[in-house]
């Protein structure tokens, strides 16, 4: 195929997915169904049935795409997430790096890595790519030490899954959006716990108005360097980020 016959091809086949998902946005049965079916599949702990490379990921798939989407479009040289569980996200971002060559690497901040579970990362064959931060991701010491990881590396990209409060996810968009700059992303995950039914955290200090999708408001109504990309959420339907794939407009 001729380039130019190539970019007509690529051209209209945007379009017509630009379509889709315009067409998507407007359907309100079907993403109030697909809101349903998402409360279901929480029940059923759907999210705690991946590996990646090994590792549990405890993400929707559809989020881990969305992922790749990004990654590929920013070429970070830097991912910092917060929150590392079982250490599955950090490897899955660091696969991504390594498969776009260079020396990029992702900063892991967890308020508690166990024992088990660092040892597991650091045994793995992405490890060369991962750095971890224990301490609060909100905590000064712990900002120090992921912008020294961090250094001149550039673009950042930034994944928050730590602590779900409203205060705390609010703390890391100030601290963290800072490392952003244009064209790179912020994505936040969980904010759908805003369209959860109350019972579907119990014992959690978050729930419905005191989460991250409330912090992410909190944080745009103060920020203008940041918005909303409503087509990632609404290409996805089921997803865990719910208005959480910023977008930065402009350097700090």
């Amino acid at each position: 195929m001729r380039a130019d016959a190539m970019s007509s091809d690529f051209e209209q086949f945007n379009k017509a997915r630009a379509d889709a998902v315009a067409a998507l946005r407007a359907n309100a049965g079907i993403r109030s169904r697909s809101e349903a079916l998402f409360a279901e599949m929480v029940d059923e702990r759907y999210q705690y049935n991946f590996d990646w490379m090994g590792l549990p990921v405890i993400q929707f798939p559809q989020d881990l795409v969305a992922a790749q989407e990004l990654i590929w479009r920013i070429k970070p040289a830097a991912i910092v997430e917060t929150g590392v569980a079982h250490g599955g996200s950090i490897v899955f971002y660091a696969s991504m790096l390594a498969l776009l060559g260079g020396d990029g690497i992702v900063v892991g901040v967890d308020i508690d890595i166990r024992a088990h579970n660092r040892a597991a990362i650091e045994d793995h064959p992405m490890a060369e790519r991962i750095r971890l931060v224990e301490g609060s991701s909100i905590d000064d010491a712990t900002i120090d030490a992921v912008r020294a990881h961090v250094g001149e590396r550039r673009p950042v990209m930034v994944v928050l899954d730590s602590n779900h409060t409203h205060e705390h996810v609010l703390g890391e968009l100030r601290r963290y959006g800072a490392l952003v700059g244009e064209g790179s992303y912020i994505v936040v995950y969980d904010s759908v716990i805003d369209r959860l039914p109350a019972d579907h955290v119990p014992g959690r200090p978050w729930g419905p108005g005191n989460n991250p999708r409330t912090a992410i408001h909190a944080f745009l109504a103060e920020n203008d360097r940041f918005e909303i990309d409503s087509d990632m959420e609404a290409k996805l339907l089921l997803t865990c980020c719910l208005d959480g794939f910023l977008r930065c407009t402009r350097d700090p």
